[in-house]
C-alpha cells in the first residue's frame, strides 16, 4: 500500500483529497501544526462544513486515515503533498517565499526516492524554482504540480468527478502521479508545468472576471434608479446567448482575488481588465451600504443587522468575506452593527437581529434567511427576495 502524506492535510484542499485517496487503498497521513483541527480528524469530527465527507471521515480514520502534527512522519512516506498556497502581499504580489519556506522547512526529512506533489494554487514558475531547490539538496528530484480544482464545501464529491490536471518536472514523476489521481479522478489532463499554473490562475480569474461584469451592470442600473433583475431576468428569458450570465454578488474567498491579481503580476501589472474586476468586486459593498443610506436617509445611530458573514452560502468559512468589509463601512457611517450568522458562533440570533434592526444588508445567502419576510429597509444584490 502506497504511502501518501499531505502537509497542511487538515485544511480545505488537504481533507477532501486524503479521504478521496483513502478510499482508494492509499495509506494517508494528514500532517498539520493544527493540534485542535488534527485531534478533531482523529475523533471523527470534521473541522469545518463539507458537504458528505463527514461519511468518509468515519468509515476511514484510524485504518487508511491518520492526522498528526509529527513532521517526522514525512520520512516514512512515499508520497509528500503539499497543499500550501501563494498568497499577496499588501502591492498584490505573490508572496513566492512563502511556499519556498515550507518546502525548506520540510526538506530536511525528505528523499530523492519520494513523489513531490504540488497542490495549491502557485505562481507561473514556481515549479521549476522547487524542482531546483529539490535537486541541489537532494541531488534529483520526482516533482509534479497537480492543482485542486474543488469547489469549497463540495470537495468530497467534485474530486471524483472532475478532470485533473497532470504536470511534471520529469518523465517519471508525470507517470507516478498520474497513476495516483487515475485511481479517484475521472480522467486526467496532461500539461507542461508552467501550463498547469497559468491553467489554475486562468480559471479563478475567469470566474472573477464574471462576478465583475455582473456587479459593475448591477451598480450601473441600480444607481441609476432601475431594477437590475427586472433587466437581468428579460435578458436571459429564453435566451440562449445570455443563459450563463452571472447574478451579482459578493466575489470573495480565498481565491479569486488573490489569483486574479498573480495573474496580474505574472503579466507585469499589464492585465487592466483583471485590475477593473478587482475595483468592481471590491467597491460592490460600499456601494451596497450606500443603497442601504439612501433608502434610510442616514445611518447614524441606526441598527443595521448584516445577514450573513462566510464568503458562500450555507457554509461556515469566512475567508477574506466581503461582509466584513460592509461592516467597516457601516461603521464608519456610524451604523451598530448586528452581526447575523447560523453557522458562525458568537453571533445574534435571526429573531433577536429581526425585532431590533432599523435596516438589513444581505452579506450571504443562506437558506436559512430564505423565508423572512422583510417589512423594513432592506439591500439584496442577489436577488435571494425574488
Amino acid at each position: 500500500m502506497k504511502k501518501i502524506c499531505i502537509i497542511g492535510g487538515c485544511g480545505h484542499v488537504g481533507i477532501p483529497l486524503g479521504l478521496a485517496l483513502a478510499s482508494k487503498n492509499f495509506n494517508v497521513t494528514l500532517i498539520d501544526v493544527n493540534k485542535s483541527a488534527v485531534d478533531k480528524i482523529n475523533s471523527k469530527i470534521l473541522p469545518f462544513k463539507e458537504e458528505g465527507a463527514e461519511k468518509f471521515l468515519r468509515k476511514y480514520i484510524g485504518k487508511s486515515l491518520i492526522a498528526t502534527t509529527d513532521m517526522n512522519k514525512v520520512k516514512e512516506q512515499n508520497v509528500v503533498v503539499f497543499v500550501v498556497g501563494t498568497p499577496v502581499d499588501e502591492h498584490h504580489n505573490p508572496k513566492i517565499n512563502d511556499v519556498l519556506k515550507i518546502i525548506k522547512l520540510y526538506l530536511p526529512l525528505m528523499n530523492k526516492k519520494q513523489l513531490i506533489i504540488l497542490r495549491s494554487t502557485i505562481f507561473p514558475g514556481t515549479t521549476e524554482i522547487i524542482d531546483n531547490i529539490l535537486k541541489e539538496k537532494l541531488g534529483s528530484a520526482k516533482l509534479a504540480f497537480c492543482p485542486e480544482r474543488i469547489v469549497q464545501g463540495q470537495g468530497i464529491e467534485e474530486i471524483f468527478k472532475l478532470p485533473q490536471i497532470i504536470s511534471a518536472t520529469s518523465e517519471t514523476a508525470r507517470k507516478e502521479a498520474n497513476g495516483i489521481f487515475s485511481k479517484i479522478a475521472k480522467k486526467t489532463i496532461q500539461l507542461e508545468p508552467q501550463e498547469s499554473e497559468l491553467a489554475k490562475l486562468m480559471t479563478n480569474t475567469w470566474r472573477y472576471l464574471e462576478f465583475a461584469i455582473a456587479n459593475q451592470f448591477y451598480m450601473m442600473v441600480e444607481d441609476r434608479g432601475f431594477d437590475f433583475y427586472k433587466i437581468f431576468n428579460a435578458m436571459k428569458d429564453d435566451y440562449p446567448r445570455a443563459k450563463h450570465f452571472a447574478k451579482a454578488g459578493l466575489a470573495a474567498g480565498p481565491c479569486l482575488f488573490k489569483d486574479t491579481m498573480q495573474l496580474s503580476a505574472f503579466y507585469g501589472n499589464q492585465f487592466f481588465l483583471g485590475q477593473s474586476a478587482m475595483l468592481v468586486n471590491e467597491g460592490l459593498p460600499n456601494f451596497l451600504v450606500k443603497q442601504l443610506e439612501r433608502k434610510m436617509g442616514t445611518l447614524k445611530n441606526k441598527k443595521v443587522a448584516l445577514l450573513g458573514l462566510t464568503f458562500k452560502p450555507n457554509n461556515d468559512d469566512i475567508r477574506e468575506s466581503l461582509s466584513f468589509k460592509i461592516k467597516k463601512e457601516l461603521e464608519f457611517k456610524m451604523a451598530k452593527v448586528i452581526m447575523v450568522d447560523p453557522y458562525i458562533e458568537g453571533t445574534v440570533s435571526l429573531n433577536e437581529a429581526m425585532k431590533k434592526a432599523n435596516g438589513f444588508i444581505l452579506g450571504t445567502p443562506h437558506d436559512e434567511f430564505k423565508a423572512l419576510n422583510m417589512k423594513k429597509p432592506f439591500i439584496d444584490c442577489w436577488n435571494f427576495w425574488k
